[in-house]
């Protein structure tokens, strides 16, 4: 008898990657690659690559903890997963991070905006709609770990700096500004008004390549001079920056190495967050058997591309390990020491209840006492990385190290159609407000919730409707 060319890992619920129909899937081990394999009884057998790595993959299994509810749950279970989102009852994680988009506007019509956001979509939310969407968080989460605004380009909504100034005065830990950087480039005093909202303050930068011929491909124009303007802006004020790199298999996936030294010398950098495309919105010309940039290829391409971090340094998020994984280093007179590898994953784990407790490990805190401190961190001089990002820990340690000190890695990988995952979906902690104030995985909020998706999403509810079944 042959065997089977694949090992069969587990088993899970996906969607048909056509009609989006809940369909049954095996995740399956193959040469090294893990596969999500599915089929819809209309559109047949579909093959979709998930990992190339399968070590890796088993081990954000070992990096699972269990998960923090929000204070609230917004819709009730009905449909099952992934039509029932508000958050509901069985959706296993609160928000790490809620985005608000503030207007559907923009100065660019990238080729790969999930929102669909263009100069001819200028529609700004109003202060009434914006207050009640920030309430909507603070009531699920009490008190936000992150809150994002976005867009479209937030920085074209009038009222501006009146949504940063509502976002700032209530108990949100990090305010954060999805941007383009358009406007931080052209107006210097624009950039300077938002020094004023730090601590606790930072800014998304688009920061897709260094290169012009990726710009084109990914925003439609080339953007290098204004990167270079927006950071030298910003480096003035020293405005805590994160730069994101949207990364296109065979585009500018050759430039993870070249970014991250770039971003190391970069005075308000903290860190640089790696984005696979995924396939939603705008998106027209992705193959996903061609294009798909998995999150291992992304951590193999730091690997290999940037001499700062060992295998042992780009792990995976306790909270969400399937979408997300980290590394931290520290930036010390020219010098950047990776410190995640430091501390052991056990300890990663260790909690009472759902917190994890690395203050109160005796040899973790004297391990790294001379590495790192957060007695100048963004929000006060009590805060900790973990109220920051709350699966990062945080450690005493001499005043004069601080967050400016901080650089962090973060790949960040969100599922479509293609890679669909019930199992991985339940535990996304990355979440969108809903103008009607449900809160939304980001995942399905692009492949069902947004603009007119909901209307094809009702007839798959009534696919899975209780009542209608019985009939």
């Amino acid at each position: 008898m042959s065997d089977r060319p694949y090992l069969f890992y587990e088993l899970t619920n996906s969607i048909c990657s056509t009609c989006l129909r809940k369909v049954e899937a095996k995740v399956v081990i193959e040469d090294g690659c893990v596969y999500l394999l599915k089929y819809c009884p209309e559109h047949k057998h579909q093959r979709v690559l998930i990992s190339t790595d399968a070590d890796y993959y088993q081990l954000t299994r070992r990096f699972m903890k269990p998960g923090q509810l929000p204070k609230h749950f917004n819709t009730p279970v009905r449909y099952g997963c992934p039509y029932d989102c508000g958050l509901c009852p069985d959706h296993e994680q609160h928000s790490c991070l809620t985005l608000i988009e503030i207007t559907d506007g923009c100065n660019l019509t990238c080729p790969i905006c999930y929102a669909e956001s263009s100069p001819q979509r200028m529609k700004h939310r109003s202060l009434e709609q914006i207050e009640f969407m920030l309430d909507r968080i603070v009531r699920n989460e009490e008190e936000p770990d992150i809150v994002q605004i976005s867009g479209g380009e937030p920085t074209l909504h009038p009222d501006f700096f009146a949504i940063l100034d509502m976002a700032k005065a209530r108990p949100i830990k990090h305010v954060m500004v999805n941007t383009n950087g358009i406007r931080i480039a052209q107006d210097r005093e624009f950039a300077k008004r938002l020094a004023s909202y730090m601590p606790g303050f930072e800014i998304y930068l688009q920061f897709d390549s260094l290169e012009v011929e990726p710009l084109k491909v990914l925003r439609g124009a080339d953007l290098s001079d204004i990167r270079v303007r927006a950071l030298e802006n910003l480096n003035k004020y020293n405005i805590s920056t994160n730069l994101v790199v949207t990364l296109k298999k065979g585009l500018n996936d050759h430039e993870i190495g070249s970014i991250i030294d770039f971003a190391l010398k970069q005075r308000c950098v903290r860190g640089v967050t790696f984005q696979p495309v995924q396939v939603a919105g705008r998106l027209e010309d992705f193959d996903p058997a061609v294009d798909r940039l998995t999150l291992a290829e992304v951590r193999q391409g730091i690997l290999s591309q940037s001499d700062v971090f060992k295998p042992e340094d780009i792990i995976p998020v306790p909270c969400h390990p399937d979408c997300l994984a980290m590394g931290y280093a520290l930036k010390m007179g020219g010098k950047v020491i990776p410190l995640t590898g430091l501390i052991d994953p056990a300890i990663l784990l260790q909690s009472e209840g759902s917190t994890i407790v690395y203050e109160q490990h005796p040899e973790l805190r004297d391990h790294l006492f001379k590495l790192f401190s957060t007695s100048h961190s963004p929000i006060s001089s009590a805060m900790t990385l973990k109220q920051l990002l709350c699966c990062i820990p945080f450690i005493s340690a001499p005043a004069e190290i601080g967050y400016d000190n901080l650089f962090r890695i973060i790949i960040m990988q969100f599922l479509d159609p293609h890679n669909f995952d019930v199992r991985s979906v339940k535990r996304s902690c990355v979440h969108i407000v809903h103008p009607d104030g449900r809160i939304i995985p980001f995942d399905t909020y692009n492949i069902f919730y947004r603009d007119e998706k909901e209307e094809y999403l009702k007839k798959l509810q009534a696919m899975h409707d209780p009542v209608m079944m019985e009939l």
